[in-house]
């Protein structure tokens, strides 16, 4: 049973814990859209672009401001190469729909900087025609002023164009294709009228939003936002360590504590509990609010607010299997110890390994559940499924960097496997390792605990367990020692006492039943200058060999008083 000071302690490391684990899956996520660098017509396309095969076609999403606005498809049989992917098709369309409302820049810094210098300062040219900081596509301008255009393509398809003031030419967005208009259950010609009024639509949006005053207007908004959550933040962050610090003082073994304040107890408990889910869901939001700001990441937004949503329902179906496969555990074990071919002497072993290997069974269940839980929402995390395979590989090897660094770990653990699969020891025997002895109280999987006769509690590494005497397992035993004086033994009349005395003991009511054998009289064991000295061999039934030995012992000492036989004076009584 454990105290409430250690509970509150566990309480307080695992809230530390679950603090720092969301400040690193904060930051993890919101890294992830500030890694993009700036945009190039080579890279005015999104890399996680993603197709899929459906039936006879493959499609793909195509996003406008990261919002799916259309589906292409493409007839194409995977590996033949015979057409251009639907996943490559929306690559190019979402780079051609970029130009019109994401800003272009071929230039680093430095390059738009002396472009600036030289156009302005020396030769005057205007600023449409500056290619680094201008408009050298003419794509910008009023967002009401952009009209989608249907013109008729080759082979029955439609092109779609953008008209804008200032370009003599439009400006080609997509081929509406046969796939398409098949794949949609229309004509080509349906299906890019359709398109057209989405694309005016969408396109006519994410170029109001990605003027200055609206970039402007979003990043005041998110501010305020942002102010305000993190002012509900703090306030909700003291009152969880005022609540802690009530839950110290009650917890604290006060003898004249009122009854009351120890049943308000676990209120206080739950309302720090769900102070500090609330601590966690508000910088949760403000992460998602922050990513939010930038545009076109309103669905990794969106992601990040409903990942509590998410992470609770992966945590119910992690939960119930786990539960599932422990009441499957409970059973299997239950069949196993209660088997009817176990031999009598047996039965109380089984007994005794089997809650141990419920024990462990559990605890490593539960510990692989926390295992899946935790990969599972980390790769859930939006924005993660678009990280390059090298980060992966780069994880990886950390995660090989870790295991060299926590081999002793793993060694441990392996061994407490082979412990609880052998049988070495279960909770309750009394085993020696080394110069240590003890009952056993607990099988971890890393670590065994003892408890010593001064009742200290050693705690010993699994794999430091490789010698071990088990003084407790199906049966037990014990060699008492009798020893006589060298000159005069009289070997004879002390063998006949020890007889009388082994029958008297072993017919006793109490000793009866926890004797396996009749105690063995194995004669003399070691004749020195000191001691003859005669070996009585007791079998008992588990832990039952000392207090034998002693209620055996001290019989024969007074036998031997009342017999008026002599016993050695320099030697002890047992081995």
């Amino acid at each position: 049973m454990q105290t409430p000071l250690v509970v509150i302690k566990r309480l307080r490391s695992l809230q530390r814990w679950l603090c720092a684990l969301a400040t690193c899956l904060a930051v993890l996520v919101l890294i992830q859209p500030l890694r993009a660098e700036p945009v190039t017509p080579a890279q005015a396309r999104p890399t996680d672009v993603s197709s899929q095969h459906t039936g006879s076609f493959e499609v793909a999403p195509v996003r406008i401001l990261g919002v799916p606005a259309l589906v292409v498809a493409s007839p194409e049989l995977p590996g033949s190469g015979s057409v251009v992917s639907a996943q490559r098709r929306a690559e190019v369309i979402e780079g051609n729909l970029s130009l019109l409302y994401a800003n272009q820049s071929l230039c680093t810094q430095a390059e738009q900087l002396s472009e600036t210098i030289l156009e302005r300062l020396v030769l005057g040219g205007p600023r449409e025609q500056q290619l680094c900081s201008g408009d050298p596509w003419a794509v910008h301008g009023s967002a009401d002023q952009l009209v989608v255009e249907r013109v008729a393509g080759p082979a029955g398809s439609v092109l779609l164009q953008a008209r804008l003031p200032g370009r003599a030419v439009p400006l080609p967005l997509l081929t509406v294709t046969a796939a398409d208009g098949q794949l949609h259950g229309f004509t080509p010609q349906q299906l890019a009228n359709q398109w057209q009024s989405v694309l005016q639509r969408r396109l006519r949006h994410a170029r109001r939003t990605m003027q200055p005053d609206q970039l402007g207007l979003r990043i005041r908004v998110t501010v305020a936002v942002e102010l305000f959550l993190l002012l509900t933040t703090a306030l909700t962050l003291q009152l969880w360590n005022r609540l802690r610090r009530q839950l110290s003082e009650r917890w604290t073994p006060q003898p004249q504590r009122a009854p009351r304040a120890q049943q308000s107890t676990p209120w206080l408990l739950l309302a720090s509990r769900i102070s500090f889910v609330l601590v966690l869901l508000q910088g949760l939001a403000m992460v998602g609010f922050a990513v939010a700001a930038i545009p076109g990441r309103i669905p990794l937004a969106l992601g990040l607010l409903l990942q509590p949503l998410d992470i609770l329902t992966k945590a119910a179906a992690v939960g119930a299997v786990v539960l599932a496969l422990r009441l499957l555990l409970r059973l299997l074990l239950r069949q196993w110890r209660s088997s009817p071919n176990v031999p009598a002497e047996l039965q109380a072993r089984r007994e005794q390994r089997s809650l141990n290997l419920l024990q462990a069974g559990q605890r490593l269940l539960s510990l692989s559940g926390v295992v899946v839980l935790l990969a599972l929402v980390i790769s859930g995390i939006p924005g993660l499924a678009a990280t390059p395979v090298a980060s992966w590989l780069a994880g990886g090897a950390v995660l090989g960097a870790l295991a060299l660094v926590f081999q002793g770990l793993l060694r441990d653990f392996a061994a407490g496997v082979v412990v609880l699969i052998e049988d070495h020891y279960a909770v309750g025997d009394w085993v020696q390792v080394d110069a240590l002895e003890g009952t056993v109280e607990d099988v971890g999987i890393l670590t065994t605990e003892l408890r010593a006769l001064d009742q200290r509690v050693v705690v010993i590494p699994n794999s430091r367990c490789e010698q071990v005497v088990n003084h407790t397992r199906i049966r037990s035993g014990v060699e008492l020692v009798v020893p006589l004086p060298p000159r005069s033994p009289q070997l004879e009349r002390v063998l006949s006492v020890l007889a009388e005395e082994c029958v008297l003991f072993a017919a006793k009511p109490e000793w009866k039943d926890l004797l396996l054998e009749p105690p063995l009289i194995r004669g003399v064991k070691r004749i020195t200058p000191l001691a003859v000295e005669l070996s009585v061999l007791l079998i008992t039934r588990t832990g039952a060999q000392w207090a034998a030995e002693r209620a055996l012992l001290t019989q024969i000492v007074a036998r031997m008083e009342r017999e008026a036989l002599p016993l050695a004076q320099d030697e002890t009584m047992t081995s």
